[in-house]
């Protein structure tokens, strides 16, 4: 979903974009889900850290809000848990420290997001997030971009706090989201998804005008059909 508050500004400022933005696979697929069509968007990479580290970060309540959000809830299977100002759901799926899923409800609609952890051969934490949505004006107007933005933020934003333990400070967030750097890491972001998009099959003015409309979103810029240009 479109939201400039996933992930931290803080942790940001001092990164290496086209690292982070390297590191992450990202990939467009459909799939039938619980007997429906539905978009899969998947964001992988892999951390400098352990699978137990990697899965205290994802999971530890006192630790989530210092790479994403504060959160509250219970957060144990079958448990409810509401990420501020954002998504809520229901636990569905944990197992220890290899896997999570849950229910991602937000603006009265609901999708699906499962992670998947694994220890790489070279002994590092590989994360591969899925995120399952149903067809809609949504994605008929922003495409997978939409949703692959906002958890391209956030892995990067884990990626810092893992490297270096810092927390959150949620204005400079914002802040970082409006500055030059920041917009310049949406619109790669957004870059990445399209191509993945078409890579997928999808049609290439589709994929490429839903990009446009998802880097202004995000960016809070207007796209050249918004000024009157062809």
């Amino acid at each position: 979903m479109i939201t400039r508050t996933n992930a931290s500004g803080v942790l940001y400022m001092t990164m290496d974009l086209s690292r982070h933005l390297g590191a992450v696979v990202r990939t467009v697929a459909n799939r039938v889900h619980e007997g429906r069509p539905a978009h899969v968007v998947t964001a992988s990479r892999a951390y400098d850290t352990t699978v137990e580290d990697l899965w205290d970060a994802l999971t530890n309540k006192e630790r989530i809000p210092r790479w994403f959000l504060p959160i509250s809830g219970d957060l144990r299977l079958g448990g409810r848990y509401q990420l501020q100002g954002n998504a809520g759901g229901t636990i569905t799926r944990c197992e220890p420290p290899r896997r999570v899923a849950v229910t991602w409800e937000y603006g009265g609609k609901m999708s699906w997001v499962d992670v998947t952890l694994e220890a790489t051969p070279d002994g590092r934490a590989h994360l591969e997030l899925e995120h399952i949505v149903l067809p809609d004006e949504h994605w008929e107007q922003f495409g997978a971009g939409a949703t692959g933005v906002g958890w391209d933020m956030a892995l990067a934003g884990l990626g810092q706090h893992l490297a270096t333990g810092r927390s959150v400070d949620p204005a400079e967030a914002m802040a970082w989201f409006g500055s030059d750097d920041g917009k310049r890491f949406v619109r790669g972001s957004s870059d990445d998804w399209c191509r993945a998009s078409i890579a997928s099959g999808a049609d290439e003015t589709f994929a490429t005008a839903a990009a446009a409309r998802t880097t202004a979103a995000f960016t809070s810029e207007t796209t050249p059909a918004e000024h009157g240009a062809g």
